[in-house]
């Protein structure tokens, strides 16, 4: 395993999901987590989950779209550590629809969570990663910001948003020691999707066409992709950035 010891590591959208597993990998692998969502509950669990493993972790509620919110997260992450190591713009939501099925509101609570909340934190985070010369951020991006995807218009057009974002901050920044790379995973097999396929008439046919998707004949796991982060986060991957690490079981390669 790679090791981050004794790096300040903030993940947000860490109270389930892939959030979840990458704070969970991040602080088994020595980092201090800080654990941000916007839901307490989720969020305390899982900063509870680490400290039972007595490994480092605090909560902190956090709107990813308040831009005042991001900053005084910046500013008492420094007032208590110094410095971030590692940020993790993790949090995000999706939509099924078609243009013709997407309104003008949807698109904007995408936007606003899915880019505007990687952009918020990164611009709250990056001066200090800047002056220390040192810092990695990993952006959660998908198959779909890589790829088109039948039905999600919206959540598509955020996707390759951040990839976009991705490839223009690595290149900005690389000169000056901070690195960025986002991670597209496939489908991932998280409560949000076990919620959704309770919904269908028939979740176990559902659940099969969903893991049909993918040439891999299934889903992945979000551990699968907290993995993949890790490698992102530590220093064995030194030049790696701008990269968009494709974690889809092969969806792409067809």
């Amino acid at each position: 395993m790679f090791e981050l010891n004794d790096k300040i590591a903030l993940v947000t959208g860490a109270g389930s999901g892939i959030g979840e597993s990458i704070a969970l990998t991040f602080a088994q692998a020595g980092a201090h987590v800080i654990v941000t969502d916007c839901d307490n509950d989720s969020g305390q669990a899982t900063t509870r989950a680490i400290l039972d493993q007595q490994q480092k972790a605090a909560f902190v509620r956090l709107d990813v779209t308040d831009e005042d919110e991001a900053v005084r997260l910046a500013k008492r992450v420094v007032d208590q550590h110094g410095h971030l190591d590692i940020l993790v713009n993790n949090a995000g939501i999706g939509r099924v629809g078609t243009i013709e099925q997407t309104s003008g509101e949807d698109m904007d609570r995408l936007y606003a969570v899915n880019v505007k909340g990687v952009f918020n934190l990164s611009k709250a985070f990056i001066t200090g990663m800047i002056e220390r010369k040192r810092g990695t951020i990993i952006n959660m991006a998908s198959i779909g910001g890589v790829v088109g995807i039948r039905d999600r218009l919206a959540y598509c057009m955020t996707k390759f948003a951040v990839v976009g974002i991705t490839k223009a901050m690595a290149l900005d920044h690389a000169a000056q020691g901070v690195r960025v790379n986002c991670i597209c995973p496939c489908r991932v097999e998280t409560p949000f999707v076990q919620a959704r396929l309770k919904e269908y008439p028939d979740p176990e046919k559902a659940y099969g066409e969903m893991s049909a998707t993918q040439p891999i004949g299934r889903m992945a796991q979000p551990q699968e992709i907290a993995a993949a982060a890790l490698y992102l986060a530590a220093d064995e991957s030194i030049l790696i950035t701008g990269t968009t690490l494709m974690a889809d079981g092969g969806w792409s390669a067809g």
